[in-house]
């Protein structure tokens, strides 16, 4: 799929304000389960990437036409792989101030594109 196809989403979450946390949370990330990654592609993810700073995370998608969060969040109740992962997950991260109860990442609103203000 070309990539001019593909949707864009941010969004973004808190680890643990844990240096030993974080740490562990990391090296989950260097080899994430194969079925995790597999759910991801299913799901209509084409590409996803986490940056971090200090306890904040901050998670790009990009994502087919295919794609949408209420289809994600159902494909992941069906899959108990998925369940484990977020089960564990959740003992490193805490919720963003702003979130709704039980939310983890919490979507982004984007305010600035170089793009459309380049002449």
């Amino acid at each position: 799929m070309a990539a001019n196809n593909l949707k864009k989403y941010c969004l973004a979450l808190d680890l643990e304000d844990d240096d030993e946390k974080i740490a562990a949370y990391k090296q989950y990330h260097l080899k994430v389960w194969p079925e995790i990654n597999q759910s991801l592609l299913d799901s209509g993810i084409n590409h996803a990437e986490i940056y971090n700073t200090g306890n904040r995370l901050f998670m790009i998608l990009e994502v087919d036409e295919q794609f949408s969060f209420k289809k994600k969040s159902e494909m992941d109740t069906q899959n108990p792989k998925v369940k484990e992962w977020e089960t564990l997950m959740w003992t490193f991260q805490q919720a963003l101030p702003n979130s709704e109860d039980g939310a983890k990442w919490v979507l982004m609103d984007k305010i600035y594109d170089l793009k459309t203000q380049v002449v």
